[in-house]
């Protein structure tokens, strides 16, 4: 007898028709200013990779809870934030998350510390976790049961993922119904 595990989430990167928007003016109402990253690792919230050395990227505020809340008829208040992302700096450079990267929750969780902020369907804040595993943990699946446990709660519709240090968001994690 097979066990099909089905996750209660799924991992999004920031939408196309997000980024072609963010590209031109960013959610803090500036002008992107691409570069080259010479020496690689900027984790990019187009793709859910790390850049390589001599790709063009542009590091742009994004308010992932205010794009969400337009989109479902949320009320964030004062929980909306604005925060820094690096996306490719043209589109057609951007591969795309790979295929199945809507179940890939160890991206971006192991390493540095993250903050695991959990949202009800109002957009309201329902609490934070604070997590840094390692890339051997994230791999045996501690990343998965990490995003598990707060999508246990079934207030929970998102996730959004940000780095501590500087506050980058990673990813949003979305209930699957």
């Amino acid at each position: 007898m097979t066990t099909t595990y089905t996750s209660p989430f799924r991992v999004r990167a920031v939408a196309p028709a997000v980024l072609e928007r963010l590209r031109l003016a960013d959610d803090a109402g500036l002008t992107p200013e691409p570069a080259v990253d010479a020496e690689g690792g900027a984790p990019l919230r187009c793709c859910l990779r790390r850049s390589r050395p001599g790709e063009r990227v542009s590091l742009v505020a994004y308010a992932p809870l205010r794009r969400w809340a337009a989109a479902t008829g949320a009320r964030p208040g004062p929980y909306d934030e604005t925060g820094p992302v690096f996306v490719h700096a043209r589109a057609e450079d951007c591969p795309g998350p790979p295929a199945g990267a809507g179940h890939a929750p160890a991206l971006g969780l192991h390493g540095e510390r993250r903050v695991l902020r959990a949202y009800d369907a109002g957009g309201r804040i329902l609490g934070g976790r604070l997590v840094q595993l390692s890339a051997e943990e994230a791999a045996a699946g501690a990343a998965e049961a990490v995003l598990a446990t707060r999508f246990a709660d079934p207030r929970v519709a998102l996730v959004h993922v940000r780095a501590v240090e500087y506050g980058c968001f990673l990813y949003e994690a979305v209930r699957v119904r």
